[in-house]
């Protein structure tokens, strides 16, 4: 049962990866996805939000709950990964900016393969963090997808329309078999670390960093919920290839694997967040044509 679970993840996780991407560059042209990132000061909140608010989140979060070290180091290395691709899927559900959300991931995924390789060793001295080794399945399966999408809608623009609802169906049932296959696989690491704090803490990181995002974005109104879950969803895929490759205690893995469980959540609130979009603009609506 774990062996096929196994699979399922190493199949799963790069599929949603390769079709969000490739469902962005389907939908957006360039220009779109890249205009959002001439706001400087946008830029630099997301910058800021991402890169150092969050980290110093979860050294607040360790001076107040006492892990383990290896507890400690997976949580700091969560918190110094960003740019997802499950951050596609939030705002498509929240009923937000799609274009923007790929302008933040694109520009946070580049900043996260230099970030990580020069901040983990120093937090970790035993850390030995290749940055190829962070940047070449995140280029494979994100940045490659992104920028083969936007050519085929640059200049074959009906294969791009006739795709995108295939991209779409693969991204939703890899989604799914990825959330089921990593909940299975992972539930005795989850349940192994009842009473350590781990679990407490990945609440309040992934929550934090939402809030951080969030209220940050409130600058600007239009960023705001994009930024909130560009913010609290980390890039565990990054996160991972560092816990495994970097270091030998499992720890460090386990504590990766709880965060990514804990953020799940984030679906089911972006989800409530998009159908309380829907029904006041239903609403408003109404109002105006009463």
């Amino acid at each position: 049962m774990n062996e096929l679970l196994s699979i399922l993840i190493a199949i799963s996780v790069p599929v949603f990866a390769v079709t969000s991407m490739l469902t962005v560059g389907f939908r957006y042209t360039v220009h779109e996805v890249v205009k959002p990132l001439r706001d400087i000061p946008g830029v630099i909140t997301a910058l800021v939000a991402n890169f150092v608010l969050v980290p110093l989140l979860a050294l607040g979060i360790l001076q107040v709950l006492r892990l383990d070290r290896p507890f400690a180091i997976g949580l700091i290395i969560v918190a110094t990964a960003a740019g997802a691709p499950l951050v596609i899927k939030l705002t498509m559900l929240a009923r937000d900016d799609v274009a923007f959300a790929a302008s933040m991931l694109v520009l946070l995924l580049l900043i996260t393969i230099i970030y990580m390789p020069l901040v983990v060793p120093r937090i970790a001295a035993e850390a030995s963090v290749s940055a190829m080794s962070i940047a070449r399945p995140l280029i494979l399966t994100m940045l490659l997808p992104l920028l083969i999408a936007f050519v085929v809608k640059a200049f074959l623009p009906r294969w791009a329309e006739a795709l995108l609802p295939y991209a779409g169906l693969i991204t939703n049932i890899a989604l799914y078999v990825m959330l089921v296959s990593t909940l299975l696989a992972n539930f005795n690491e989850v349940v192994s670390v009842f009473g350590t704090g781990a679990i407490l803490a990945s609440f309040f990181l992934i929550g934090g960093a939402f809030a951080i995002g969030y209220l940050l974005g409130t600058f600007d109104k239009r960023e705001k919920v994009v930024l909130g879950f560009a913010t609290a969803q980390r890039n565990f895929a990054a996160a991972i290839v560092v816990a495994v490759q970097s270091f030998t205690d499992s720890g460090v893995l386990v504590m990766a694997i709880v965060c990514s469980t804990v953020a799940m959540l984030l679906l089911p609130f972006a989800r409530l967040m998009g159908s309380y979009r829907a029904k006041s603009t239903q609403t408003q609506e109404r109002t105006v044509i009463s």
